[in-house]
């Protein structure tokens, strides 16, 4: 999962973060990236905070995503920051 997420609200978006991280853990997503140093090398993109989850399946990370207990940190997510999620198969 690749998310590019431009936060708006840093003191709501703390609170999201609090909130949302355990869930990616109980639904077995790993975060791989939260946040760091970008460079663009190539092309128009400029990505604001990126975030990468390992999930073993895009059915695991739809679990997690549509999960009762993700739903609350979600809409804290959403009022602090607009997001672009993608969810693509690896290998």
């Amino acid at each position: 999962m690749i998310i590019d997420v431009d936060v708006k609200d840093q003191e709501q978006y703390a609170k999201y973060m609090k909130a949302g991280a355990p869930t990616i853990i109980s639904h077995g997503g790993k975060p791989l990236v939260r946040g760091g140093k970008t460079e663009n090398w190539e092309g128009n993109w400029q990505p604001k905070r990126m975030i990468v989850l390992e999930f073993k399946t895009i059915e695991e990370a739809s679990n997690w995503w549509n999960s009762s207990d993700y739903s609350e940190a979600k809409k804290l997510r959403q009022g602090a920051a607009q997001a672009n999620v993608i969810c693509v198969e690896g290998i």
